[in-house]
């Protein structure tokens, strides 16, 4: 099959890259389990060096106020006491960690449009938020972990309560020691006011770059330049490189057209796709020297049971595009 003839020729045919250390990094998806070694091996073949681990708070509406976290009906992995266990184990294996609280907003919402109608809501959300990113900024302290990632695609929280997030990066300062970064979705980044204030300008990186059904590398490759030019700007004006807080496609045909859907409505599989779009990423993106590096969307931690040929998700778990992950990885390790 084709997709499979796609990873044989990624090692026969790519010219070697000069050596360049990156965040080789995975989203690390909380379970409701601990974890084991059998666990953590899979990314250690993958060449993962970083793993993000992502508690949650949850909120109930686009318009409330208050985050509720750490409550005894969460899964395990997204409480204090599973993120700490998550940390040491991947930590235990020379993976760094970075720590990255989200909110999920129930139904599914979108979180860049939560915003509130009053300014006592406003007062209480900011109070509520600065509990749940403090108290994680003590754990990532305690657990020594190399990343603290502040917030993730809060576009609206941010624009309309500049000042609250400039006293909270101070905050989170006064408590963690570690370097920070803030997760802005792809069309947000450029806006964002506080950069100066972090150490990473993080992107969640879902660029639109094919309307093609099943692009070729170079259409794939082309479909970059102009966010390269973009992010190389954004990156030279504030002195920090870029970070994929998170970047990944879908084995699914139109994969690269709107990188950022995962409705289940999509039925297509297509394999080429997903290894196309990767390895365009990586031969014309990761290797720039404004980039970081970045972490994949997204793993679980049940290896053996995730992804497969007739999984369409995000995820490149059992899937051909794993050794292209794999092979990349192994090349900034």
């Amino acid at each position: 099959m084709k997709h499979f003839l796609l990873v044989a020729l990624l090692y026969s045919t790519i010219s070697c890259h000069a050596q360049d250390t990156k965040i080789n990094g995975i989203s690390f998806v909380a379970s409701r389990d601990s974890i084991s070694q059998e666990h953590v091996a899979p990314l250690l073949q993958l060449n993962a060096n970083y793993a993000a681990v992502m508690p949650f708070g949850f909120i109930k509406r686009l318009d409330h106020p208050e985050i509720l976290y750490n409550t005894d009906r969460q899964w395990f992995g997204e409480t204090f006491e599973g993120t700490k266990q998550y940390i040491t184990k991947l930590q235990y294996n020379n993976i760094k960690v970075m720590l990255k609280p989200q909110i999920w907003i129930w139904h599914g919402e979108f979180t860049g449009h939560l915003s509130m109608a009053t300014e006592k809501d406003w007062k209480l959300l900011e109070a509520s938020y600065r509990n749940f990113i403090l108290d994680f900024a003590r754990l990532a302290e305690e657990t020594n972990v190399s990343l603290l990632c502040i917030g993730t695609e809060l576009e609206q929280f941010i624009k309309q309560r500049p000042t609250f997030w400039k006293q909270l990066i101070s905050e989170i300062k006064s408590i963690y020691k570690g370097k920070l970064t803030y997760a802005a979705n792809w069309d947000e980044y450029k806006n964002v006011p506080f950069w100066n204030q972090l150490d990473f300008i993080g992107v969640d990186a879902y660029f639109p770059i094919s309307e093609e059904k099943t692009p070729t590398l170079q259409e794939a490759k082309n479909g970059w330049k102009e966010w390269k030019n973009e992010m190389k700007t954004v990156s030279e004006n504030h002195n920090k490189k870029i970070l994929f807080t998170e970047y990944g496609y879908r084995n699914t045909d139109f994969a690269g057209k709107e990188p950022w859907h995962s409705g289940r409505e999509r039925k297509t599989i297509n394999h080429d796709n997903q290894g196309t779009l990767l390895t365009a990423l990586f031969e014309g993106v990761w290797q720039e020297p404004w980039m970081a590096g970045g972490f994949l969307w997204k793993w679980f931690i049940s290896h053996d049971n995730s992804g497969g040929e007739m999984n369409n998700q995000f995820t490149v778990q059992n899937k051909p595009s794993q050794l292209v992950v794999q092979y990349y990885y192994s090349i900034y390790e």
